[in-house]
Order: C-alpha cells, then sequence, then structure tokens
C-alpha cells in the first residue's frame, strides 16, 4: 500500500485540528460549543417532550404530592422550601448542569418558555447539580438568564431520578407526575405552552 498521497499538510491539518479541541477543553468552551451545536439540533423539531395523548385528567382523591419532602435551596445558600409548599400549581422542574451540553443547548428555549407562561399557578425549578454552586450562578448571571435556579438539599425523590440530563419533570397543580423527560427538548413550543396553561386553570 502506497503512503505517496500522505503529506505534511496532512500532518499539520491534523495538528491544528488537536490543537483547537485541546484549547476547548483547557478552556472549557468545549461545553458551550458543543451545546451550540446541540442548539442547532433542538431547531430541527425532532426533540419535542412527548405529551399525555391528551390533556390529563387528574386524580384529586389522593392529597400526596410526589416529591413533597423534597428540599430546595437557592444557590446563594439564603432560601430553601419543601416541594409541597408548590402544591396547587403547575410545577416544571428542569435538572441540569453547567458541564452537560445538552442542557446548555435548551435552557435559551426553557427561559423563553418561562417568559411567555409563567404566572402565579406556573412555577418553574431549574435545579443545578454541579457540585460548586457558585459556578451554577456565575453560568446563570454571565448568561443573563431570570430562571429562577436552586440545588438539590436533600436527596432527590425516588420518581425523579435518573439516568441522565437534561431530565424535565412537570406536576400538575394536584401534584401528580404528568411529565417526566429524559434528554434534551424542545419546550418551546406553542403545544407545550398550550399544555402547561390548560393545567394550570
Amino acid at each position: 500500500m502506497s503512503n505517496k498521497n500522505f503529506s505534511m499538510k496532512d500532518v499539520y491539518g491534523w495538528l491544528v485540528m488537536i490543537a483547537v479541541f485541546g484549547l476547548l477543553y483547557l478552556t472549557g468552551l468545549h461545553t458551550e460549543v458543543i451545546g451550540q451545536v446541540q442548539r442547532l439540533l433542538l431547531a430541527t423539531s425532532l426533540f419535542r417532550p412527548e405529551l399525555p395523548e391528551e390533556n390529563p385528567e387528574v386524580p384529586t382523591d389522593n392529597t400526596t404530592m410526589v416529591g413533597q419532602d423534597f428540599l430546595l435551596q437557592s444557590l446563594d445558600g439564603q432560601e430553601s422550601f419543601r416541594l409541597e409548599s408548590l402544591q396547587g400549581k403547575v410545577v416544571f422542574i428542569n435538572f441540569w448542569a453547567t458541564w452537560c451540553p445538552p442542557c446548555i443547548a435548551e435552557m435559551p428555549n426553557i427561559q423563553s418558555l418561562y417568559e411567555q407562561v409563567r404566572s402565579d399557578k406556573i412555577t418553574f425549578l431549574m435545579v443545578s447539580l454541579d457540585e460548586d454552586p457558585a459556578k451554577a450562578l456565575r453560568f446563570i448571571e454571565k448568561k443573563g438568564y431570570t430562571l429562577p435556579v436552586f440545588r438539590p438539599a436533600s436527596p432527590l425523590p425516588k420518581e425523579f431520578i435518573t439516568q441522565s440530563i437534561p431530565t424535565t419533570i412537570v406536576l400538575s397543580p394536584e401534584g401528580k407526575l404528568i411529565v417526566h423527560k429524559e434528554g434534551m427538548a424542545d419546550y418551546d413550543t406553542q403545544e407545550f405552552r398550550s399544555f402547561l396553561l390548560h393545567l394550570s386553570e
């Protein structure tokens, strides 16, 4: 087999590519870059959250809220509350981390959804799984997001445990788990907005 077509130009090209990827990893920008590529995938409409076939009729005979004892704390540690305090509202919960490219990819759409449907009947909880809450806080401030961000202050309820992040959960006002979506999705759609608004009626 001949290697006549292999040249120093090929070696140079590979070295440049390795250097670029190495620089991205050393600076921590690889997550942002991969996230932006995945954001382009979200724009294809292939990553829509699966909703119940029809708007669910939620039973009201059992008043126990899913994950009611789950304790959340603000990133600065100044505020904490249990999930049960939100019973009576639709609760949109997103588990994410700054090191997770698909989390970064879907966050602008979640911010847009939040701006369009938030009300006293619909609550958003972005739950950071970063070990260092200050890192999550810096990320949110840098991006200019206004989403309310918290961290777990107790173990995750068994109903929320997931094999991957991002994971998004929607609870009905009665405290029932309606949506449990693992992986990234585009939630800023008319269908999903209508779904949340209908649940909150």
